[in-house]
């Protein structure tokens, strides 16, 4: 009987260190479309860092402000029911309350900032997928620490400890 507890408690350590499952795709309260606004021909073809603004500014890339969508959605596609949310949201002064689909558990006790690889212009589907392809974002890569090392030993980057755990 003990030893079947500590295999479960084990197992159950494991998953919960090994982070989100590869394909997480969370239910967003907005059905937000990469698609339509990365690579639809007729789209606008917004770069990462037109909504994600704050990704070679900052620590974090962030998640766009409300103000950011209603700057066009004021016009555009205002029969939409999404849309009709977004500025339900928008009136009440509130932002979506988003759900993340890539994030670094603070167990891994890493020190990230996307800066450096914005400067190394690393492109974004390097580290999230085909993001742009998504009609509803998934987690298409898995980043952990072997992937991370594996990638900066690719391109060369230092592999220091200290580079990443501060």
């Amino acid at each position: 009987m003990v030893p079947a507890v500590v295999l479960v408690i084990l197992i159950g350590g494991f998953l919960l260190l090994a982070g989100p499952p590869k394909s997480a795709a969370p239910e967003q309260p907005i059905a937000y479309d990469h698609w339509i606004h990365v690579t639809k021909p007729e789209g606008p073809q917004l770069e990462c860092t037109f909504c994600h603004e704050n990704a070679d500014k900052s620590s974090h890339a962030t998640i766009p402000n409300i103000s950011t969508c209603m700057a066009c959605h004021e016009s555009i596609k205002t029969d939409s029911p999404e849309i009709q949310k977004l500025a339900a949201y928008s009136e009440r002064k509130e932002q979506p309350p988003w759900k993340r689909v890539y994030w670094i558990p603070s167990s891994a006790d890493v020190f990230f900032t996307h800066k450096p690889h914005i400067r190394a212009n690393v492109d974004c589907v390097t580290c999230h997928g085909q993001i742009g392809q998504m009609h509803q974002v998934k987690r298409e890569v898995n980043q952990d620490m072997g992937w991370c090392v594996a990638c900066h030993r690719a391109q060369r980057v230092s592999v220091d400890c200290y580079v990443c755990h501060r």
